[in-house]
């Protein structure tokens, strides 16, 4: 047991619904378990078998990756910015980085973009750092600048063989990797290990194809039209803390993705979840807003300058 990590999580926490009761965003609690899943290809989730009366729904329920669509279906409904702390789930791994059970918190805010929700953030990052005395610099860079400036590649529109070339000497297995997964590999081994642990690095505008479930906008430039996701990605040291997006209100639009999402499942013969049919009703009512996710485990990971994120639990899943 770490003592010290369980301190500092029980101030962090404190520390956030202060930051937000100071804002006026309201907590929330939504449902753990829904009739629904996660059809993003690359996140594996829990599912457990309801054994009541078959009145209360479908007997699958699907442990919760994030409370994104529940949220979302609140503000529909006219819920004020809100805010939920609580537990989530991803199957699939258990290590150093990653604890299949974990918190994580996650906000929407009424009338703004992805942009200046990012600022808030920010905010609350530095916040978090003042717990353990530090400060971190601060650097913006959208996504493109950020590939341009370290690598002197347009992620945009670069083939496939630039993006393996520019891993260098590092042996990759190839097989069944699409073009966001280079660029995913070249964040990871080339550009995050650039970073030094008191930079706190905002990325912006995201290529259309990692979208997810943020709006897309048209630039013109001289260098022609680029479609870009508005979405941000935040890190503290190459730590990745924080993913918000401008927020897709179109359900037909949602809906194409989610069938895309299921296509590449079953080419990689992974389980298919439900998709969340209350959350496509909700979304032609939902606000213009912003929302972002954040994990609290990584949160103290960095501010502690931990290696290993076991070392911050009571329990890590190995001695659950």
């Amino acid at each position: 047991m770490n003592l010290h990590a369980l301190k500092t999580r029980a101030a962090l926490y404190h520390g956030v619904r202060q930051f937000f009761a100071e804002r006026g965003v309201l907590e929330v609690e939504t449902p753990i378990l829904s009739r629904a899943g996660n059809t993003d290809p690359n996140i594996d989730s829990f599912v457990t078998t309801f054994t009541g009366h078959r009145d209360a729904g479908p007997a699958a329920r699907w442990l919760r990756t994030s409370p994104e669509f529940p949220l979302k279906r609140l503000l529909a409904a006219g819920a004020p910015d809100c805010y939920e702390l609580g537990r989530v789930f991803r199957n699939g791994e258990a290590g150093s980085r990653h604890n299949p059970e974990f918190t994580m918190l996650e906000w929407y805010r009424l009338g703004i973009d992805h942009r200046q929700l990012a600022e808030e953030v920010i905010d609350l990052v530095q916040l978090a750092l003042g717990l353990v005395g530090r400060h971190a610099r601060v650097e913006r860079v959208s996504y493109r600048d950020w590939f341009w400036q370290s690598l002197n590649i347009d992620p945009m529109t670069a083939p496939i063989a630039v993006l393996q070339a520019a891993l260098g000497d590092i042996q990759i297995n190839a097989d069944g990797l699409n073009r966001d997964d280079w660029l995913d590999l070249l964040i990871t081994h080339r550009l995050s290990i650039q970073v030094d642990g008191d930079l706190l690095q905002l990325v912006y505008d995201y290529p259309a194809s990692q979208c997810a479930l943020a709006r897309l906008r048209t630039d013109q430039s001289i260098d022609g039209t680029t479609t870009v996701a508005e979405r941000f990605e935040l890190m503290l040291g190459g730590v990745e803390l924080a993913n918000g997006y401008h927020e897709l209100k179109d359900a037909t639009e949602q809906a194409e993705r989610f069938a895309r999402d299921h296509a590449t499942r079953a080419s990689r013969q992974q389980p298919l979840p439900p998709v969340d049919q209350y959350l496509l009703a909700a979304l032609p009512g939902l606000p213009d807003c912003a929302g972002v996710a954040m994990g609290m485990d990584r949160l103290l990971l960095a501010m502690l300058g931990e290696t290993d994120i076991r070392n911050l639990l009571a329990f890590p899943f190995a001695q659950a």
